[in-house]
């Protein structure tokens, strides 16, 4: 029994080594043969399951590919997409539309992935970092076998597909990490048994399961490490990003900060319109549970309480959440934020406004006052950077990229307000109203403070970051 056992896992291993270097050799053939026929010499594939969002990260991708283009003229542009509901036009439109990004369509080409559904979270319900770890693989593997590049550029955060890139085609691998798959954050959390929308009720209060998950966590980020080891060049997109990979990956020379691409220019030269009586508060970003919107429902409901003397201020205050659903669960959670709004009687006082176009989202700008986003531990914080360019005062989450980066609280400096929980963003923005009229300083500060957040910026940091990998290729 134990020489069969033996003889079968021996039998295994050498299937297994087999099938490795068949599966090279086919790549590495296929590989030269596109590397071959190319007329611009040098494939560059970049990773982006979800191109066809309206998020922060679909900026940092076509701001990427416009880099790429105008400084690499040599270079083939290859997005690996799993908008298969998407023809290449209406993508690029849709870059042009949301963002004012415009790029080379000749010299831009789609690989339209099948396999999309193996990373979707509703398909985890437990172990869902694991899962969605080894979806990405088989979707990378999907990837690399209709398109093995010279180089590979992760820009969602798939740090598991880096060794098919880097071993089976032997493609110079970069990566753009918005936040860490996991964290020491995270681990704390489940260690002190706190409840969140990745660790449920019932795990937080069972001392066993909380255990598990801990042990599981542990072993993951040992797996997570060795993944995110295989890139060549690291961009983190802020300091907290950047300490946290540092403490995860251990990778100090290969690691550089590239902060995202906000479109600051523009938004700088807004005039605001101000509607009337009418006082804005704008809320920007996607319909995911970690943007945790409902915070801000929660916070225009103490507002509520804080104006009960006064129900004609009340009455001119409106919460307008501007976001992108990206599929069916980002809709259901749109949905879910929709019936709290009506449960908390807060209909009058909550517009929702979803993919809207970048000239509807110019006219919210000019008409908002102030800008709100409670995201905990938010890894940076476009749609911050862009409200404070545009003139609005901003209330964020006191942790995270906003404490770290970008919000300056400090007298003689303050740029912006940062709260925790829903009676501090109340008491925030009921100051900022009464005192709306001495918030020039800090609304100039804030527009003075955001230059080092331009595209411009980005473009240079970034190439700089991704020359290493174009180095003899």
């Amino acid at each position: 029994m134990f020489l069969f056992l033996l003889w079968l896992l021996i039998s295994l291993a050498l299937v297994a080594v087999l099938s490795f270097l068949f599966l090279r050799q086919w790549l590495l053939s296929r590989k030269n043969k596109l590397h071959t026929s190319s007329e611009n010499g040098i494939n560059v594939g970049i990773f982006h399951p979800y191109c066809n969002a309206g998020g922060g990260g679909e900026r940092v991708l076509w701001c990427a590919v416009r880099a790429l283009q105008e400084k690499y003229q040599n270079a083939k542009v290859v997005i690996y997409t799993g908008d298969i509901d998407a023809s290449p036009n209406s993508i690029l439109q849709k870059a042009k539309n949301v963002f004012n990004i415009a790029v080379d369509s000749d010299n831009v080409k789609f690989v339209f992935l099948k396999q999309r559904h193996w990373i979707e979270a509703k398909n985890y319900p437990h172990f869902t970092l694991l899962g969605q770890s080894i979806g990405s693989m088989v979707l990378g593997l999907e990837a690399l076998c209709r398109f093995p590049p010279d180089i590979y550029i992760d820009t969602m955060g798939y740090a598991f597909t880096y060794p098919l890139f880097r071993y089976l085609a032997q493609s110079k691998v970069g990566c753009y990490v918005h936040y860490p798959v996991i964290s020491t954050d995270m681990l704390k959390r489940v260690q002190q048994r706190q409840m969140s929308h990745n660790n449920k009720k019932y795990v937080a209060r069972n001392p066993f399961l909380t255990w598990t998950k801990l042990a599981y966590y542990r072993v993951f980020s040992r797996m997570y490490k060795w993944v995110g080891c295989c890139a060549e060049t690291i961009m983190v997109n802020s300091s907290w990003t950047e300490n946290h990979i540092l403490q995860l990956w251990d990778v100090p020379f290969k690691t550089h900060r590239v902060y995202p691409p906000c479109e600051v220019s523009h938004l700088k030269s807004l005039q605001h319109t101000e509607m009337g009586d009418e006082f804005i508060i704008l809320s920007v970003g996607q319909f995911r549970p970690e943007k945790d919107h409902p915070l801000q429902l929660q916070a225009i409901y103490e507002l509520r309480t804080l104006l009960s003397q006064d129900e004609a201020l009340w009455n001119q205050i409106k919460l307008v959440i501007v976001g992108s659903c990206r599929n069916e669960d980002d809709y259901e959670r749109l949905k879910n934020m929709q019936d709290l709004t009506k449960h908390l009687s807060l209909e009058n006082n909550v517009q929702f406004s979803v993919n809207v176009p970048y000239e509807d989202l110019l006219k919210l700008y000019q008409t908002a006052r102030i800008g709100i986003h409670t995201m905990w531990n938010e890894h940076f914080g476009i749609g911050i950077v862009e409200s404070m360019a545009a003139g609005l005062i901003m209330v964020a989450h006191r942790s995270g990229g906003p404490l770290l980066d970008i919000v300056e609280t400090s007298a003689g400096s303050q740029n912006g307000f940062l709260a925790t929980d829903a009676v501090e963003y109340a008491e925030t923005i009921l100051n900022i109203i009464v005192n709306n009229s001495e918030m020039n300083g800090i609304r100039s500060a804030a527009r003075a403070s955001v230059e080092r957040f331009s595209e411009q910026e980005f473009e240079k940091n970034f190439l700089r970051a991704v020359s290493t990998l174009f180095t003899n290729t």
